[in-house]
């Protein structure tokens, strides 16, 4: 049986696992109801792909294995892996936005790698669809990404994923996939299936099991891989170690299915090799030739991990020792390659991330999973060269309606980013800059306000340039609570006209604990637990009904973003509080 081997490429919301999905529906691998790809719960709720997936599909009698990828920007790690593995890509380009800067990073490395991609124009039903122009705008970016002939050379397909309609043109009167297929067997070379030669196969993905151990997904190039047989696994480093394969799973739909053997060409996943890493090469020969290492790129973020150690700590986690918190992260390493961690301080541990998202994924799992720690504040991660000091540097674009473009650009200049292009469509203005990281910390939740929540905003990273010097992040400063005990509605009532509360009334607080922040830029230490003066004297209006604001209650991310250098975020199952390092306040 042919083999065709694909990845769906796209930027965050363009609507790649729409596309996967129909697909799957479409050629009867999994039932009209079912979850689908995006199936972890965080991906479900935040309506983003976090984890790369592998599934399979039959059609005309091959099989297309296809890797759905993340479009987000921290985490790019996953894709540059998939990328290696497979024979072409589907990059969906939503027809409203044209190509945003995933879809560049992403097109970027696979024309790197040498692949003809084939482009699909999805979401054509939105009332502002401009599919004719999305198509020049991604013939720009293959000419301006140094496409060659053949790669300029692709074929268009337009679709409605939600519905699972895909055209060969815009006339066309298509109500199925199969016109996607179709194209995906004339422009997808089928994968090369030498089975008489040597196995030589490469993990480009890692996964974990109770009762398996650690798993990896793994392209065979060449050869058959079969159960229970002895294998060599070869790093760049010229070290080599032997191990046993005890499992071998093929994808059907998006369910594993156990088989004895697999042959050339196949995505698979295999058990029983424990020290097994990314881009090793897995053969049957101690001499056989290793496969083309797979580089990952750097993190650009650092924080620190901790034990939680404020007034409430124990009281809703079940996992709070430092212990416990160094074998979570030690189990994350086995299969998010994309973090780095130091392990050298007992009392902190240094996270190494690709981005606040990436490093709030991993914090949000842990406290789902019943962890309680704190985290400090994200660093971005300098490097030296000669007498320089490097920063890492994005090339950021937003999409923001034309009358809030002026406030944007203004905002985005403070942080020491660079205009480089501007562009008007449909009423909207769609603006690049070239920035630093640091500058981009915090922004999202500012830019979300400022824009009303209109605005689009993506980036990805462009390499190490030149530090800018300061940047002035944050214009406010913390309401910082000096007093242990349980908020009162006529406290906050009187507090938040100085600035935004984080919680409302009947909330335990303690000395030191963040509850707001300040409009004007210096820490204000204030007592949220006063009660109102009783007295037997009565004044006009002084029974009116308290109009609280509700609080703008901390997330994640928002708490990653807004805390300063002498604040930490405690998380915990139930809660995230922002307090300062130091709790005793100076009123």
């Amino acid at each position: 049986m042919e083999i065709r081997n694909i990845a769906i490429i796209a930027h965050v919301d363009h609507g790649k696992t729409a596309i996967t999905d129909a697909l799957l529906k479409h050629t009867g691998m999994v039932s009209a109801d079912s979850v689908g790809m995006d199936s972890d719960m965080l991906e479900q709720e935040r309506g983003i792909t976090i984890y790369s997936k592998n599934a399979s599909i039959y059609y005309k009698g091959t099989k297309i294995n296809i890797v759905d990828t993340p479009g987000h920007a921290d985490f790019s790690s996953e894709v540059e892996r998939v990328l290696r593995s497979i024979d072409s890509v589907v990059l969906v380009v939503d027809a409203q936005e044209g190509p945003m800067p995933q879809t560049k990073f992403v097109l970027k490395k696979s024309l790197e790698i040498g692949l003809k991609p084939l482009v699909v124009i999805n979401k054509i039903d939105k009332l502002a669809a401009r599919p004719a122009e999305a198509v020049d705008e991604v013939m720009e970016l293959f000419m301006d990404l140094g496409a060659n002939d053949e790669q300029l050379d692709f074929k268009t397909v337009y679709a409605i994923g939600k519905f699972g309609i895909a055209k060969s043109s815009l006339d066309d009167d298509s109500e199925n996939m199969d016109p996607l297929l179709d194209a995906i067997l004339e422009n997808v070379k089928p994968a090369p299936c030498e089975v008489d030669k040597e196995l030589r196969m490469q993990p480009f993905n890692l996964g974990y099991d109770n009762y398996l151990g650690r798993m990896a997904i793994a392209r065979i190039y060449q050869g058959t891989v079969k159960e229970k047989s002895t294998v060599f696994v070869k790093r760049v480093d010229g070290s080599i170690h032997t191990g046993l394969i005890t499992k071998i799973f093929t994808f059907n739909g998006f369910k594993k299915e156990a088989v004895s053997s697999a042959f050339a060409g196949d995505i698979v996943m295999i058990a029983g090799i424990a020290d097994v890493f990314i881009g090793d090469t897995i053969s049957d020969s101690e001499d056989a030739e290793l496969l083309p290492h797979i580089a990952i790129d750097e993190p650009t973020i650092s924080l620190g991990f901790m034990v939680n150690n404020s007034p409430f700590s124990g009281k809703e986690g079940k996992f709070v020792t430092s212990s416990q918190i160094k074998e979570r992260l030690e189990r994350e390493l086995e299969v998010n390659v994309g973090l780095k961690i130091d392990f050298s301080k007992s009392e902190e541990y240094t996270v190494f991330g690709r981005g606040e998202m990436h490093v709030a994924i991993l914090l949000e799992n842990m406290r789902r999973e019943g962890f309680e720690l704190q985290v400090s504040q994200p660093h971005v991660i300098l490097k030296e060269e000669g007498d320089k000091i490097l920063e890492p540097f994005e090339e950021l674009t937003v999409y923001v309606p034309e009358l809030m473009a002026g406030i944007v650009i203004e905002k985005i200049a403070k942080r020491k980013g660079v205009m480089t292009q501007m562009k008007n469509i449909n009423e909207n203005a769609r603006i690049q800059f070239e920035i630093p990281t640091r500058g981009l910390l915090g922004l999202r939740s500012e830019f979300l306000v400022d824009t009303r929540g209109e605005g689009i905003m993506a980036s990805r990273v462009i390499g190490f340039r030149p530090h800018v010097g300061e940047i002035r992040r944050r214009d406010t400063g913390s309401m910082v609570s000096m007093i242990n005990g349980k908020t009162l509605g006529y406290s906050l009532d009187n507090l938040q006209d100085r600035g935004a509360l984080y919680i409302g009334p009947n909330t335990d607080v303690y000395e030191g604990m963040v509850i707001g922040d300040v409009s004007k830029g210096i820490d204000m230490p204030v007592n949220p637990t006063k009660g109102k003066q009783l007295t037997n004297m009565r004044s006009s209006g002084a029974d009116m009904a308290l109009k609280l604001t509700p609080p703008k209650l901390l997330t994640l991310e928002h708490g990653l973003e807004v805390m300063a250098d002498d604040e930490l975020l405690e998380i915990t199952p139930k809660s995230i509080r922002l307090r300062k390092k130091i709790l005793k306040t100076k009123a």
